[in-house]
């Protein structure tokens, strides 16, 4: 099978495609004349020039595609929804979806966010019936309300006639990691670079899980439906307790006050009013480091796509590896 995936040059896309190309399939993968590429160079991935605003080369790269994987996104914690982010969340999804159809491609899989699910009310991981909620708790930045918004219009699609499925990871740790994206904690770990903890939880889960969960979800799952690929539900304290404990990163012991937080958020956002920039921290951040409510399941994924949750120390422990071998520490 040929498949095509946006994104590709991100942790989950360059992940993907190298699982995909292990099952024997061939891999075309969009990319901008900028992106880096190099740290993919040993996956032979068929590259091919083509921006979420170009309807026309998408389409030209998806020709010949049995489906396409979209990945692509830009992902941010601003607060306010600015042009170039729902340009590339929103705006792009639609372009992908015009690209998909105009090509012929049977089948899209659409990766969303959990951010995309909701929070939990009663402490109990949530499922994909849930409905989203991160406004209320003041957690609808831009990032999650755009991913949201291009989740609606895959589904819209569906209802119309797409054949396309969502899936929605959680946090996700291992290899490939280039910028970094959710694996600078490990990296800012082994810095020395976090000397405290705050009492939030997330869901924390191997990329390489979450990229066979979409090759599973391209081959099983059902059109117009969700599927959340997660792993195992934790404390930020307990998850960096798991990065000490396996690649020998300092113990982080102090818990950081919650006024001094929030104080720092907003601060963050005052500098972010002043500068035009996304600040190191903001309220958004704050606020995803302290909610207790992040928590998922994936009964849903593991009953109708087979999918399977490993140990997260292999994913921390292969996510330290990369980042020594590639001098990012």
């Amino acid at each position: 099978m040929k498949y095509a995936i946006t994104g590709a040059t991100g942790l989950l896309g360059g992940n993907l495609a190298a699982t995909l190309l292990q099952q024997g399939h061939n891999v075309v993968a969009t990319r901008r004349a900028t992106s880096k590429v190099a740290h993919l160079a040993h996956l032979d991935i068929q590259w091919m020039e083509a921006t979420l605003g170009d309807v026309e080369a998408l389409t030209a790269a998806f020709q010949g595609c049995d489906g396409v994987f979209h990945c692509a996104a830009a992902v941010s914690v601003v607060l306010k929804i600015e042009p170039w982010i729902r340009q590339a969340n929103v705006d792009g999804t639609r372009h992908v979806i015009q690209a998909v159809q105009a090509a012929g491609v049977q089948r899209l899989v659409h990766c969303s966010t959990v951010g995309a699910v909701g929070l939990s009310l009663d402490g109990e991981p949530l499922d994909e019936t849930a409905q989203w909620n991160m406004p209320e708790f003041g957690l609808g930045d831009a990032y999650v309300t755009t991913k949201h918004q291009a989740q609606q219009i895959v589904l819209e699609a569906a209802e119309a006639g797409l054949d396309a499925v969502i899936v929605n990871p959680t946090y996700m740790i291992g290899p490939l990691d280039s910028r970094p994206s959710s694996g600078g904690l490990v990296l800012s770990l082994m810095q020395k670079k976090i000397p405290s903890y705050t009492l939030g939880k997330n869901n924390f889960v191997d990329v390489r899980d979450v990229a066979k969960g979409m090759v599973l979800a391209m081959e099983k799952g059902h059109a117009g439906e969700l599927y959340i690929l997660g792993g195992h539900n934790m404390t930020y304290k307990d998850f960096m307790d798991r990065v000490s404990d396996t690649v020998g990163a300092p113990m982080v012991t102090r818990q950081v006050p919650q006024w001094v937080v929030r104080c720092l958020g907003w601060m963050g956002d005052l500098g972010g009013l002043v500068t035009g920039k996304e600040p190191f921290l903001n309220t958004a951040k704050v606020r995803w480091g302290m909610t207790d409510r992040f928590i998922f399941r994936s009964d849903k994924a593991i009953a109708k796509l087979g999918y399977k949750i490993s140990p997260i120390e292999p994913a921390i422990k292969d996510a330290a590896e990369w980042f020594k071998d590639h001098d990012m520490l």
